[in-house]
């Protein structure tokens, strides 16, 4: 399976709870957290859901 590296970007001030919550999720709770998270669907759902507030790179 890929790896993808994300990146909050943008903060979670005055966002929908339920991309706050996404966030969470994924384990960026503040701009400029960076995780590795193996990619599946589900990871992807949460990606696309949060897309327009993390930067996101594949991991070789």
């Amino acid at each position: 399976m890929a790896e993808v590296k994300v990146t909050l970007k943008k903060s979670l001030i005055g966002r929908k709870q339920d991309q706050i919550k996404t966030c969470q999720a994924l384990g960026l709770t503040r701009p400029g957290r960076t995780v590795v998270k193996t990619r599946n669907a589900a990871i992807d759902g949460m990606l696309n859901k949060v897309l327009h507030l993390v930067e996101i790179e594949e991991v070789k």
